[in-house]
């Protein structure tokens, strides 16, 4: 069995409340703090369980191994039923998490969201809108410090969308984030935040990068939300291929979405393709990952990424599936600084964005998903404040 089994993560699960547990950890597989964004192949992280039979068994490629060695393979789950199959060595914290977590109350993340309703700092606050804000920001801090503690990589903590048109308000928040995460002493390289990729957005992410912290800009869908994050120097981009294709499908009026088709290409993909290539070819820190993922093609396509958030299903049979050497073309990497430096982006597309050009470039397509997205976190959000409202004080306080 593999050393990574015998963790303090899988000793931790070992406990009766381990399945309640892994229903709780949302991966997202970045590399590790002191190797910031290095690429390395995740494969040798995933291990069979006993009495699981896979190619991996015998020693054979799989495509699995193939895929790995191009693109991070992160495995895509908030269930994680085949969890040592599929370890996560990062996480996720968000308002979604912390409805779990109550909704399960033996789980051991329970006691971190007890620990932060009865915060004595919170509670001493003069309105109830403070105290609220006070109890959210200490009861992601706290799910996330606990879950640092039992992966190896970072935590991304998801900030408050109702705050994606304050520029001033998120930065604001990030900070009180950061100051609760510090007051555990969970260092500041542990941690993303995630950032919804609004002007406003991109704007806090230019600012609080600039202080050295970490952020995580989510729900892209055009290349003017790419190109300006990467000018802003956001440590991650998340495109959303899935979700891209599937308006395509049911709407029309987008220019980039309809530009994509007419030369026969998939939206997503093909939105993946030009942000990575404008963030090589010019030199940008910022690192992309592709999400929505719906099928092992997606990947194939999708080869030479930074990270490739992949569903289990989509593991499950890459991982089974082994690779005969005529198949090797099949592997190519599609994406590589090579690639890019070879691709062709109009002047329009090379402008400094700022927040005329950019509104104005913002097509129907990332208008609706973009809403629609920060629509989910914000509904999520008012239920956990609902829910706190309902059970604080906790316990013996």
């Amino acid at each position: 069995m593999s050393s990574s089994l015998h963790s303090p993560l899988y000793s931790s699960l070992s406990s009766s409340s381990a399945l309640q547990d892994r229903k709780l950890i949302n991966a997202v597989n970045f590399a590790k703090p002191n190797l910031i964004f290095k690429p390395r192949r995740s494969f040798p992280l995933i291990r069979a369980s006993a009495g699981f039979s896979s190619s991996l068994d015998t020693g054979l490629s799989t495509e699995l191994d193939a895929v790995a060695s191009h693109s991070e393979i992160v495995p895509d789950t908030v269930i994680f039923d085949d969890f040592e199959k599929f370890p996560p060595t990062a996480g996720t914290v968000s308002s979604s998490l912390l409805l779990g977590i109550c909704g399960l109350p033996d789980t051991k993340f329970k006691s971190a969201v007890d620990r932060a309703l009865s915060d004595s700092e919170c509670y001493g606050l003069e309105s109830s809108d403070l105290q609220m804000s006070c109890f959210f920001n200490k009861a992601l801090a706290h799910v996330g410090g606990d879950l640092a503690k039992l992966v190896p990589g970072r935590v991304s903590t998801e900030v408050d969308a109702r705050l994606a048109y304050d520029t001033h308000g998120i930065v604001r928040k990030v900070h009180d984030l950061l100051k609760a995460y510090t007051e555990i002493e969970v260092p500041p390289e542990r941690l993303l935040f995630k950032i919804p990729a609004t002007w406003q957005g991109i704007e806090a992410s230019r600012v609080l990068e600039a202080e050295g912290i970490q952020t995580h800009l989510t729900f892209v869908y055009s290349f003017c939300q790419a190109a300006a994050a990467a000018q802003a120097g956001a440590s991650v981009i998340q495109i959303f291929v899935g979700r891209l294709r599937d308006w395509s499908r049911n709407h029309t009026g987008d220019s980039e979405v309809e530009s994509a088709l007419r030369r026969g290409e998939d939206p997503g993909l093909a939105l993946v393709t030009k942000a990575y290539n404008y963030i090589h070819k010019y030199g940008h820190k910022t690192k992309l990952m592709a999400a929505a993922v719906r099928n092992k093609q997606d990947v194939f396509n999708l080869l030479g990424v930074d990270y490739i958030i992949t569903p289990l299903k989509v593991l499950q049979s890459l991982k089974e599936s082994v690779t005969l050497p005529d198949e090797k073309y099949s592997f190519t990497r599609r994406l590589s600084p090579q690639s890019a430096a070879a691709f062709n982006f109009t002047q329009d597309e090379l402008q400094k964005w700022d927040q005329y050009s950019f509104s104005s470039a913002m097509g129907p397509a990332s208008v609706e998903l973009l809403t629609i997205g920060m629509d989910g976190y914000i509904n999520q959000a008012k239920r956990v404040e609902e829910l706190f409202g309902k059970i604080w004080p906790p316990p013996n306080v």
